[in-house]
């Protein structure tokens, strides 16, 4: 491994990163791409957060206040909204890396890191043992009862974090601070310490991607099947609901990982992909992903918290509690809401416009 210390003791690496190849016998300039990452990433970034952070947090005191959290359901949907505040907890860090470079030292690169990777399998974790359980309910009814007590909650929880844990280790380990060598700018970095780690990691995140999609793709092709042949007149809205969830996973993560496969094959010069012009749209390709596949965060709570009914009302106690109408004015409470048959407390003029928004999310597999 090409490895030196230059005069500030900062490890650094001339193979973590992709711009200082040689094209051709010149240098493959990325200053574009690095202005372009330092303006726009950062903005989208603050988004995502902000959403998440809401949308999750909402999901946890929710689950707090009025639900049963030794229900294996409540149980996931918690763990899944920890998972993403995790995984959010690193935006920041990215944030403010893209744009001044890596400035708060190597303890915390190797901990945010490792969070956040942590996050991310843990939240892929939930979402497919969520979807295996969706597919037990629905195609296997009678084995879905019994033997499912706080117990086996705990511990499949725990069995998660475990698994998630180990495969972010690798973060953890070899996360270093290092200087762009070909720079004269002393722009830190918070990368893997060697390319081959780096794609090491690549190859695990996009195995990890095939499984859980797979398992996903098999539940959810099954439970179409079931509910095919009901006659319940949800059936469209749940299959509408099921595609959507299957589509937003596919699209959010599937280009990040062809992406990150294709900039390993880059790195070792396959196929051409080691042209400059290539590179450089692998590198706007991979902004562009990533902030797609991140964005999955803080839509979550959305499809797997709020398309319950419970969950809904909860949320309309908590917004009447926050923001109480004046005197003489209908409250929350008095806004539509959806049950099992249709639509209650329609008093409130805005009353058409919130029932279409609740209707189209009022799904339960």
């Amino acid at each position: 491994m090409n490895h030196s210390t230059n005069k500030t003791g900062v490890s650094s690496n001339y193979l973590s990163f992709e711009y200082t190849e040689d094209y051709e016998d010149e240098i493959c300039r990325k200053d574009e791409v690095i202005k372009f990452g330092s303006i726009a990433i950062p903005i989208f970034y603050t988004v995502v957060l902000i959403l998440s952070f809401t949308g999750n947090i909402l999901v946890i005191v929710i689950l707090a206040l009025y639900e049963n959290l030794k229900s294996l359901t409540n149980a996931f949907i918690l763990n899944l909204a920890l998972s993403d505040l995790m995984f959010t907890l690193g935006l920041p860090f990215w944030a403010c890396y893209l744009i001044w470079g890596w400035t708060s030292g190597e303890e915390l690169c190797k901990a945010v890191s490792f969070v956040f990777s942590a996050g991310f399998y843990s939240s892929t974790l939930f979402l497919t043992l969520m979807t295996i359980q969706r597919y037990v309910a629905v195609v296997h009814p009678l084995t879905d009862r019994g033997g499912r007590g706080p117990c086996f909650t705990a511990t499949t929880s725990i069995l998660v974090w475990a698994l998630s844990g180990s495969a972010a280790i690798p973060d953890l380990v070899h996360s270093k601070v290092m200087l762009d060598p070909e720079k004269k700018e002393e722009r830190l970095h918070c990368e893997f310490d060697s390319t081959g780690m780096r794609h090491a990691f690549t190859y695990l995140q996009n195995i990890f991607f095939i499984v859980s999609f797979s398992v996903m793709g098999f539940c959810y092709v099954n439970i179409l099947r079931v509910v095919l042949k009901s006659r319940t007149n949800k059936r469209h809205r749940t299959i509408r609901l099921i595609f959507t969830i299957v589509m937003v996973f596919f699209i959010g993560w599937a280009p990040y990982n062809i992406v990150l496969f294709l900039k390993t094959l880059s790195d070792q010069q396959v196929l051409g992909l080691n042209d400059c012009g290539v590179s450089n749209a692998l590198d706007y390709a991979l902004f562009a992903c990533r902030v797609l596949a991140f964005s999955h965060c803080c839509l979550n709570p959305v499809f797997y918290a709020f398309v319950g009914v419970k969950f809904r009302n909860h949320l309309m106690v908590i917004l009447n509690k926050l923001f109480p109408s004046p005197p003489g004015t209908d409250s929350l409470r008095d806004w539509p809401t959806v049950d099992g048959a249709g639509f209650k407390n329609t008093r409130h003029p805005d009353a058409g416009c919130l029932s279409f928004v609740l209707a189209t999310l009022s799904v339960r597999l």
